[in-house]
């Protein structure tokens, strides 16, 4: 199975292209609608709502944990649908959380700002003002969104493939070089081993949002995710607290086994 994740900066068709490489190639298309879906499913559709590609507040990623919950989710809905193989993932940041795996594709759509502003001018039938207003808006909340969750600049080339300037190419000529490009011998197929990481992946994600939002997780709990288990170790301060983060853990999804190795510290873990 194959990931191919498709970047655009807003008035370069980056969202045609991606739906129509997903037709070619016959792959999963997972866009925004399909995000929906998946965080329903899950139970986290609340929480994605709050993370529309652009960073929280200030105030509310330095003093609250919600923004990090938030996220956590986000990832494990994107690991969580590539263990199904053979998806395009548009936007989101795919791109920064299958970086590691070879039997994944990175691509940016880009192009000049006068053909950006053209285009937005079109489709959405609005004026230059308003057009170039909506561009900015779009560049700024995908850079402090990537820089908030990933911290990482999202123009940096070291994280694609290939770049597409759609300037002078057609949607078609677009499409056609991805397909393409996504059958170089270079691209490896994702083996067994790369699904069990995604599977423990966003389990990870899925404990580690349940006891940030439960209040309990500290620097001295540490948990160890495989495909269907968990192990928690470190450190609690009374025996009601690992049976409650216990607990937490079984009603995740998916969660088949508990290895509950927490130990009672009875003293003052503040100087640990």
């Amino acid at each position: 199975m194959y990931f191919i994740t498709i970047s655009e900066m807003i008035g370069t068709n980056g969202d045609k292209i991606a739906s129509k490489v997903a037709g070619e190639l016959k792959y999963i298309f997972f866009g925004e609608e399909e995000l929906s879906e998946a965080a329903s499913e899950m139970g986290f559709i609340a929480d994605i709502k709050k993370l529309d590609e652009k960073a929280p507040p200030l105030l509310e990623r330095v003093f609250s944990e919600k923004p990090k919950i938030y996220l956590d989710r986000l990832q494990s809905i994107i690991y969580e649908v590539a263990k199904k193989g053979n998806t395009i993932f548009f936007g989101r940041g795919g791109q920064f959380l299958l970086q590691s795996f070879d039997c994944a594709f990175h691509i940016l759509v880009t192009g000049s700002m006068e053909k950006r502003i053209q285009r937005v001018m079109e489709e959405k039938q609005v004026g230059r003002e308003v057009a170039e207003k909506i561009i900015h808006r779009s560049d700024h909340d995908k850079k402090t969104f990537i820089r908030f969750a990933y911290d990482e600049d999202w123009l940096n080339p070291r994280l694609y493939d290939l770049f597409l300037n759609t300037d002078k190419l057609s949607i078609d000529s677009a499409v056609k070089m991805i397909v393409d490009a996504s059958k170089s011998d270079e691209i490896k197929s994702c083996g067994v081993d790369s699904i069990q990481l995604l599977g423990k992946l966003s389990l990870n994600r899925q404990v580690e949002s349940a006891l940030l939002e439960a209040g309990v997780m500290s620097s001295h709990i540490f948990t160890e995710e495989g495909p269907d288990s968990v192990r928690l170790y470190g450190l609690v301060n009374s025996s009601e607290e690992k049976e409650e983060i216990e607990n937490l853990v079984k009603k995740i999804k998916g969660v088949k086994n508990i290895k509950n190795e927490l130990v009672v510290f009875t003293g003052s873990m503040s100087g640990l």
